[in-house]
């Protein structure tokens, strides 16, 4: 093919355009299309949420879930890539809440019909806009969002029942009662995941800690501490260290029993000085034990309930050494009750509100701090203080969490865990590495049993059904257990109770209720004996079992595609940012695990967070960041895709993102079109052509600049390649751009007279053919990297129109290690000559007699490098670099003579000439040392401007008057020759 020069388009131009081109040509499809289904590459993509919005950090993964497979692509791999939209769960619910304005749960089901509710929820989810689509295009990431699975779906749905019911059958789903962290806005418990995986999850809040009165029957006073006051009315019990010292004290005329530990520390006033107290007698923490204590507020909460107990959790850290006891709202608290049969009493209900007693009605975070000074006032509390501390808040609404016993549903985690920890240890390979044995491996090692089911709403419904008799109470089998169903599919349901729907969300499967024979058979229509009825326990399941279900269940496995999901699991590749090491890889670790014994992937790569350019979390409202598409319209998309994925967010530490860092790199970038430039203004002059045929030179060469940038490029692909295979993304770009400056400013920089003045036209045409083979590489290279400028690159240099990422990956080819070295070398002592110069402040364009080096090129003569770089009469050989900087008067005008060229040079661009242009040149000057330069290195000054006659003047030509080194007047004539 024919090069034409000037044809270049902006990045922001051949972006859109290849948008388009590729869905014209279904480039994406037969990517995977033309590899064989018996080659697959399985990647997992982690869904955003639907009503979410593309920014910088959605985008991230986004570029890397598009980087690997299209480098698994070129690599023969089948990588078929479908996008999922995350549906369920207390996001979609509160979006549905402010959209129907609905301030209080109990609203849901009374207000506003639980039909609507789901209904509403369902519209907002098909809503998405095309701006996921827009930006997804605008970011050349390939995916297939046409098809994309949806959480909601029901087909998702009913894999979610089958791996539900799979882990009850093999017993790793129980029903029981925590302890839990608990939303009382949103009316559900959450996972310890859901609250430490967001930063925001833990806030600083001020609560007052009171120190209660205690009456023992025999007389005496306890003084109890506690940061929740709001739990006292739930008192069925008090705990002591059996180990410690106890003392009785009289204190301001009161007598009181504490840890003598802690008497300095407790009996403090207002200003937190210690009050002058006496210790009447000391006890052990064992004999405090069993004693009986008068109900706080009167209320008795019946037998094992008002006594001490010991717990080896209590210290004398802090407090008085004597812990309150709420089993309902403590963790500790309820594994004490559990163990000694003490009651757990609940005063509060699920929506945060007092079911009982003074507080009746009220809510409790709005009364805790009323709660402790009306206690204060009744003599109940000795003394209140206030705390700072940091507390748990609800990652979805922002309410303050409760620690609160509540009924649910387990999947039993400890049972599997060394099985976790093991396929952790044989199976995954982790980038960065440290997060193997680090966090996910802690992470597992420190997890609780999950707790499975929410009390909520819009979710896949918990496929549980309960016998239950005509009061609605719960019917049990001989051994005490509930008699309960669990349904693993929409055919199992339909046989047990004839219903089939097309919703199988609530409040439709709620309504699906159905009889069975004691025995449990589905009766036969003329059956008349005894009946047991079944309804639907009205729990959900948590959002990170759907997610964590996704591998099998965006295809709707075991009931279609049964063979595909079987022979290509586990997957190849998952990526998301670090919050998702305890989220959800943990979450698809346990499902696997539990379902399959495997891990349901091979390798993770983790990011960091990307922050706003003050460092901070990106956020409208702080105004620290560019809109996504603005600045990749500015700079380019591959630009932003480049900084991203060698950034050290994919070492997985957190990036402040600026916009100056995406234009330096799209000005680095730019490199490689500025030597396409030059290839092509020069092709084109000399009508240089490509035969079609991309084949390594290197063995044909014997310019040892053309030998060194083919090596250096191979050198370059093999590092690429095997940091790609190693999941090492940016040391696998780092080299990139080193290269780039190396082709550019050392390549053809040295190569610029080979191109334009070569006299030897074997030389020339090597010199064509090795950039022209570096750039097109180049482009094979940076396709999985930077799409677009590698599309671009590949058309414009080989005229073929396939895409560049239906091509294989072109594996690196012989390196003459030789001749990189010597190059090197040679570099090494004119950067140290440079160096040199410059300390002498002598300009490179001034010529001096000589330099001094250590050795002589072995593998190539590399003295005309040195002479021309070091602008030097002579190389010597010595010790050490040395030059001599002493500027004899012929040395310096030379160096007169090479201002004027570089000036002369410069002209010749103002007067729009082209770089084959031959002139005519004229140089007038009144400076005598200027004119005697002029004259001794004429032929110099016309060989390299293209000057066929130095000295005459016309009207007609173009006029330029300039100083040299600032004070020496000189007036340029020159005109193009005919």
């Amino acid at each position: 093919m024919k090069f034409k020069h000037g044809t270049r388009r902006r990045a922001a131009e051949y972006e859109k355009d290849w948008v388009k081109r590729w869905k014209v040509d279904r480039t994406f499809e037969k990517s995977v299309e033309q590899r064989s289904e018996d080659n697959h590459y399985v990647f997992y993509d982690g869904p955003p949420f639907i009503t979410g919005v593309p920014h910088h950090g959605t985008l991230l993964s986004s570029i890397v879930k598009d980087a690997v497979p299209r480098y698994q692509t070129m690599k023969g791999k089948r990588v078929e890539r479908v996008w999922g939209w995350d549906c369920h769960g207390l996001p979609a619910e509160v979006f549905t809440e402010k959209k129907l304005g609905i301030k209080d749960r109990r609203d849901i089901g009374t207000t506003i019909s639980l039909e609507k509710y789901i209904t509403t929820a369902r519209e907002n989810m098909v809503q998405t806009s095309s701006l996921w689509n827009d930006t997804i295009d605008r970011i050349g990431r390939w995916v297939d969002m046409d098809n994309a699975y949806k959480t909601m779906d029901k087909e998702y749905m009913e894999s979610v029942w089958w791996a539900f019911k799979e882990l009850h059958n093999k017993g790793k789903i129980y029903e029981g009662e925590r302890v839990l962290m608990y939303c009382t806005r949103d009316a559900t418990p959450l996972s310890k995941a859901e609250v430490t995986m967001d930063a925001g999850a833990y806030q600083d809040v001020t609560d007052p800690s009171v120190y209660v009165r205690f009456q023992l029957e025999d007389g005496r006073t306890l003084l109890v501490w506690t940061t929740t006051p709001w739990t006292l009315s739930a008192n069925t019990a008090l705990a002591v260290n059996a180990d410690l010292t106890y003392a009785e004290v009289e204190v301001e005329g009161e007598r009181f029993v504490l840890a003598k530990n802690l008497l300095d520390k407790a009996l403090t006033n207002e200003k937190h000085e210690t009050l002058p107290y006496t210790i009447i007698t000391e006890y052990s923490g064992e004999s405090l034990v069993g004693l009986n204590y008068k109900p706080l507020l009167g209320v008795n909460r019946g037998e094992h309930a008002h006594k001490i107990y010991s717990a080896g959790y209590v210290s004398a850290d802090d407090g008085t050494g004597i812990v309150h006891i709420a089993p309902a709202y403590g963790e500790e608290d309820f594994n004490l009750a559990q163990a000694n049969n003490i009651p757990v009493v609940h005063v509060i209900d699920e929506n945060g509100f007092f079911t009982e007693g003074d507080w009746k009605g009220e809510n409790v975070w709005e009364s805790n701090k009323r709660i402790a000074k009306e206690l204060k006032e009744r003599g109940v509390v000795w003394k209140i203080d206030y705390i700072r501390h940091s507390y748990p808040h609800c990652h979805r609404c922002g309410t303050r969490l409760m620690y609160r016993a509540h009924p649910s549903w387990f999947y039993d985690v400890q049972g599997q865990k060394e099985l976790m920890l093991a396929k952790n240890s044989e199976q995954i390979t982790w980038f960065p590495e440290h997060l193997k044995y680090g966090r996910f491996e802690k992470n597992i090692e420190q997890a609780p049993d999950w707790n499975l089911s929410r009390d909520r709403f819009w979710a896949t419904a918990m496929p549980v059904w309960e016998a239950v008799d005509a009061d609605g109470n719960t019917l049990r089998d001989e051994q005490g257990n509930k008699r309960q169903i669990v349904v693993g599919s929409y055919a199992e349901l339909k046989e047990l109770s004839g219903a089939e729907l097309d919703d199988y969300h609530r409040p439709w499967i709620d309504a699906i209720e159905f009889d069975l024979t004691p025995e449990g058979d589905v009766p036969p229509a003329d059956y008349q004996g005894e009946r047991v009825h079944y309804i639907r326990i009205d729990k959900v399941l948590d959002g990170w079992f759907e997610s964590g279900s996704m591998p099998f269940a965006q295809f709707h496995y075991p009931f279609e595609n049964k063979a595909k999901f079987e022979e290509n699991f586990p997957g190849d590749f998952v990526v998301e940012y670090i919050g998702q090491v305890r989220a959800w890889f943990y979450y698809m670790h346990v499902v696997s695990v539990g379902l399959f014994g495997e891990s349901p992937f091979k390798h993770v790569v983790t990011t960091g967070v990307v922050a706003g350019n003050d460092g901070r979390k990106m956020s409208k409202s702080y105004g620290n960041f560019t809109d996504p598409n603005e600045l990749m319209d500015k700079f380019s998309a591959d630009s932003l895709r480049f900084l991203l994925l060698s950034s050290p967010l994919l070492n997985g530490e957190d990036f402040a993102l600026h916009d100056k860092d995406v234009g330096d790199v799209a000005r680095k970038l730019s490199m490689i079109w500025n030597m396409y430039d030059f290839f092509t203004m020069y092709a084109e002059v000399d009508g240089w052509e490509f035969d079609g045929a991309l084949q390594d030179p290197l063995n044909d060469l014997t310019n040892p600049l053309d030998i060194w940038i083919v090596s250096r490029l191979h050198q370059l692909v093999a590092t690429v390649e095997k940091h790609m295979d190693g999941y090492n993304i940016p040391d696998a770009l780092s080299p990139i751009l080193p290269f780039l400056d190396d082709a550019s400013n050392w390549y053809v920089r040295r190569s610029r007279r080979r191109f334009w003045k070569s006299e030897d036209d074997a030389d020339k045409n090597d010199a064509y053919k090795t950039l022209h083979y570096v750039l097109v590489r180049l482009s094979y290279l940076l396709a999985p990297f930077t799409p677009f400028l590698a599309d671009e690159l590949h058309h414009n240099l080989t005229g073929d129109d396939e895409s560049v990422h239906l091509k294989d990956w072109l594996p690196a080819g012989t390196v003459n290690e030789l001749v990189i070295d010597e190059m090197a070398r040679v570099r090494e002592y004119i950067n140290e000559g440079l160096s040199l110069r410059a300390k002498a402040g002598v300009k490179v364009r001034q010529p001096l007699a000589c330099v001094t080096v250590p050795e002589k090129g072995k593998t190539f003569d590399f003295t005309p490098i040195l002479l021309e770089e070091l602008n030097v009469k002579r190389v010597l050989y010595g010790d050490n670099v040395a030059i001599d900087t002493e500027i004899t008067p012929e040395l310096k005008r030379e160096g007169l003579a090479r201002e004027i060229i570089r000036h002369v040079q410069s002209a010749r661009k103002k007067a729009g000439l082209s770089v084959d242009d031959h002139i005519i040149l004229g140089l007038r000057s009144n400076d005598n040392k200027l004119n005697k330069a002029i004259d001794e290195h004429a032929r110099i000054i016309e060989g390299e401007t293209l000057t066929l006659k130095l000295g005459p003047i016309s009207d007609d030509m173009y006029e330029e008057e300039v100083k040299i080194e600032g004070n020496r007047d000189l007036k340029i004539f020159l005109k193009r020759t005919a």
